[in-house]
């Protein structure tokens, strides 16, 4: 089913989508500073191309540890990224979401460009795996929440 999803979503304005992340990206490369935002560009880009059967999830969610994107710099990164380009985005998504949700047949792509709006505001920091392992690190981040409780 999700193929199906991916295929429509990429007909539907999928792919625009993506190239704008995608030439957002380029736009940060152009500076040095902009790296960490062109890479979370690139990376969110490549999900919004084919985004049913994914899902974006925090690295240190994913991992149990801290890195450059997850620390303080990371929300220093994302609070600069909201201003110049995230909210923009974030109503990108939005009004796509409630063009699409006028139609019965557009309101799984208008949740999903629901979920691209959140993931808009503050994308660095964050990765895309399958829904299988976005869950199956949540499920043993819980496990080991358990057990330090326990401890």
């Amino acid at each position: 089913m999700s193929l199906i999803g991916n295929i429509l979503w990429f007909i539907l304005g999928g792919f625009l989508m993506g190239m704008i992340w995608w030439v957002l990206g380029l736009l940060c490369f152009v500076s040095i500073v902009g790296i960490p935002w062109g890479r979370a560009c690139f990376v969110i880009g490549q999900f919004i191309f084919f985004p049913f059967g994914k899902e974006a999830i925090s690295r240190e969610e994913l991992s149990l540890t801290k890195d450059l994107g997850t620390s303080i710099f990371g929300t220093i990164g994302n609070i600069i990224w909201l201003v110049l380009f995230g909210l923009w985005l974030a109503i990108f998504h939005v009004v796509n979401a409630l063009i699409l949700a006028t139609t019965i047949v557009g309101i799984p792509f208008a949740i999903q460009h629901l979920k691209l709006a959140s993931i808009a505001l503050f994308p660095i920091g964050k990765t895309i795996v399958s829904k299988e392992m976005a869950a199956e690190a949540r499920r043993l981040n819980a496990e080991e929440r358990i057990k330090r409780i326990r401890i």
